[in-house]
């Protein structure tokens, strides 16, 4: 496919992606690395979480500027990379050197990275769904989801009663 310069250019500068995978439920957002017309993303064990990315087959993913709006959403095709590939010697030392707080060297990450976690790379497949004038007007902003953590906020303690004048 033809690289699109839009989707280019936005993915160069975002440290931040939001990704949607068909079935899994609303979209959620990862650190990714763009490369070479591809966005690579690190997911499992002391990773980030990206539910149904191993295992999905397209996503869609979103770019957001720094004001906070969307610029682009583009369909993707996903794979994974395979250890010990050409790919992955190339690839993963770079995710591992923007792996913020990482702990040990980039050669140990790469090497967990093999053993416990999946590294998928979304390639665009097609154009843009939402760019430009597609793009939706409303907020889209969805209500917290219900958790059990939630409880009724206490009243402040005050140690001097309050008089009203």
């Amino acid at each position: 496919m033809e690289r699109v310069p839009l989707i280019d250019e936005a993915m160069k500068k975002a440290a931040v992606a939001w990704l949607t995978v068909p079935e899994v439920g609303p979209g959620y957002p990862v650190w990714c690395l763009w490369i070479d017309g591809a966005l690579y993303v690190v997911s499992g064990a002391g990773e980030q979480t990206a539910p149904g990315l191993a295992v999905a087959e397209k996503a869609c993913v979103t770019a957001r500027g720094d004001h906070g709006g969307r610029i682009v959403t583009w369909p993707a095709t996903v794979s994974r990379l395979t250890f010990g590939t050409d790919e992955w010697d190339t690839v993963a030392p770079q995710l591992a050197a923007k792996r913020l707080n990482a702990s040990g060297t980039t050669g140990e990450i790469v090497t967990r990275w093999g053993a416990e976690c999946v590294v998928s790379r979304l390639t665009p497949a097609g154009e843009p769904t939402e760019a430009g004038p597609t793009l939706p007007d409303a907020s889209l902003a969805a209500p917290p989801p219900p958790t059990p953590a939630a409880r009724t906020v206490r009243r402040p303690f005050r140690l001097h009663r309050v008089r009203k004048r």
